[in-house]
């Protein structure tokens, strides 16, 4: 934003036209609060936007652009009311909304009275809790950008607009004012929520959140990546992958593809679809390939929107939605954005990027402007951090599992544990650890000792003693620790696939995290 200001500053018009974009609806929100009408609401933003660009000369720091503009708002807004009576026109009548054109006459008629009962509630709110709700609901703005407007702390907005669904909750006699919030303004939407695993699905039906589920069962993280997924040879290639590194049935996966990608087709016969996603790559790897491939669907009516976190309040190491109660989860609800064309493109270039066999398609990526999701960087970083260290050999995951097993956790599971609070970037699931737990115990060069004989973990089977085996680093292993030798390229440690890379062979890529460059082996 800062950059932006700085450019209208200079009067690039380009630059004018980002900032109206990105502060419209923040303005439009703020100047109806002071005015409870529609159409001077909009005469107060555009008079606004006018003194405000033709005073920023005068603005000396431009991160302070946001509350600035908020104060030539509301003073405008409050020149309007002097200037004449404003003949009111509530916000929920601007609003051209298809489900006031469907249903009987009766039905039509109790939706517009019931919403007229919730935008009163909503102006009987305190003025800050009011806003709030206004920029976040109406408008819908992202709590990012609203707090910077409102110049308070995200987690401060979060609890004004938490305060404020409890007031509207108690006022409207309901349950969840979120739910009843799309209900009432959009005529009660058929929802699908699209989740990454069926724990969160459980959770979101125990949380009471209406509408149908479809959970998307894959592990992008693992196993070649494709442009294109959905075409065959791409998908029975991955499913000899998977069945052969962790023991994924090859028929169940492919049944599985097909059943998630006929859900996914009917997308149409619903009125609004929510991705539940969360930060990390096995997250923002999914969101990317679903968003891509929704984003060059026939959508028709289809609203499609997002929640993507990456803390919860109360929970120190935030792994994602499923470590969260179900009264937890309900709180999110209805706190999704909609997704735009910047969304979709950024998931576009995310997924093409990481699907790609070059590596250099992969370090461009994280020079692309990544805003629009804002998890999309770090966990496209995540991944070239898997690769093999330009310095040592070691990946993050090698070093994780290393460091742990030398600190003395030597049970798999306490290796797990350590492992995955380390790279929570990653959201590394265990079947897929203990397959790098066994490749690091194998080869001419293990770097991993495990105690005993036996088989390592598969899909749907675990050896009744794995639990009791001990690791620790082997000879070698220790030594790479130290930084005495790098790892060797026959250790055997590593996948052959991180999302489109091979790291097979002499000459594969390795990631230089300093200078955030891939070289290849042989040049090291």
């Amino acid at each position: 934003m800062e950059e932006w200001v700085e450019k209208a500053k200079r009067g690039e018009p380009e630059a004018y036209e980002k900032l109206f974009r990105q502060y419209r609806k923040m303005a439009y929100a703020a100047a109806y609060d002071k005015l409870g009408d529609a159409q001077s609401s909009e005469d107060a933003v555009q008079e606004a936007f006018a003194e405000a660009f033709e005073g920023l000369e005068a603005l000396q720091q431009p991160k302070a652009f946001p509350g600035w503009f908020r104060t030539i708002v509301q003073r405008r807004a409050i020149r309007l009311i002097r200037r004449k009576k404003i003949p009111a026109l509530p916000i929920g009548e601007s609003f051209s909304d298809f489900a006031d054109k469907e249903g009987s006459a009766e039905e039509i008629a109790e939706r517009r009275e019931t919403r007229r009962m919730l935008y009163d509630s909503v102006e009987e709110l305190p003025e800050t809790q009011r806003l709030a709700v206004r920029l976040f609901y109406f408008e819908g703005c992202r709590t990012k950008d609203i707090a910077v407007f409102l110049d308070i702390s995200e987690s401060a907005l979060k609890k004004r607009l938490f305060d404020a669904r409890a007031k509207l909750r108690s006022a409207l006699h309901v349950s969840d004012f979120s739910a009843a919030f799309r209900d009432l303004h959009e005529g009660g939407k058929h929802m699908l929520h699209i989740v990454n695993g069926d724990h969160t699905a459980d959770l979101l039906c125990q949380a009471g959140i209406e509408g149908e589920v479809l959970v998307w069962r894959e592990l992008y993280p693992f196993g070649p990546a494709f442009a294109d997924m959905e075409e065959a040879s791409a998908r029975f290639a991955r499913a000899e992958a998977l069945e052969r590194e962790l023991g994924i049935p090859r028929a169940l996966y492919l049944e599985g593809c097909s059943a998630q990608e006929r859900k996914l087709r009917e997308l149409e016969r619903f009125e609004e679809a929510v991705l539940w996603f969360e930060h990390d790559l096995f997250d923002q790897a999914m969101l990317a390939l679903l968003l891509n491939r929704i984003g060059r669907m026939q959508r028709g009516r289809t609203r499609i929107s997002l929640l993507c976190i990456g803390e919860f309040p109360g929970i120190e190491v935030f792994h994602g939605l499923g470590q969260l109660k179900p009264e937890q989860l309900r709180t999110l609800s209805g706190t999704w954005q909609p997704v735009g064309e910047a969304q979709f493109a950024l998931a576009s270039r995310f997924w093409a990027a990481y699907s790609s066999p070059d590596p250099e398609e992969h370090v461009r990526f994280l020079t692309a402007d990544a805003e629009a999701l804002p998890f999309a960087r770090a966990a496209f970083e995540a991944h070239l951090a898997r690769l093999p260290s330009a310095f040592d050999g070691l990946g993050s995951i090698q070093r994780a599992a290393l460091e742990a097993a030398a600190s003395g956790a030597a049970a798999p599971g306490e290796l797990f544990r350590l492992a995955a609070d380390k790279l929570v970037a990653l959201g590394l699931g265990d079947l897929e650890f203990w397959r790098h737990l066994e490749r690091m115990s194998a080869g001419p060069s293990p770097l991993l000792r495990p105690s005993g004989d036996g088989s390592f973990p598969k899909y749907g089977q675990c050896p009744p003693d794995f639990g009791n085996r001990k690791f620790e680093p082997s000879a070698l292993g220790r030594q790479v620790l130290a930084g005495e030798v790098p790892a060797p390229q026959d250790a055997g440690a590593y996948p052959e696939w991180a999302g489109g890379l091979s790291l097979a062979g002499p000459d594969a890529p390795r990631w230089d995290a300093r200078a955030k460059r891939i070289v290849r082996a042989e040049c090291d």
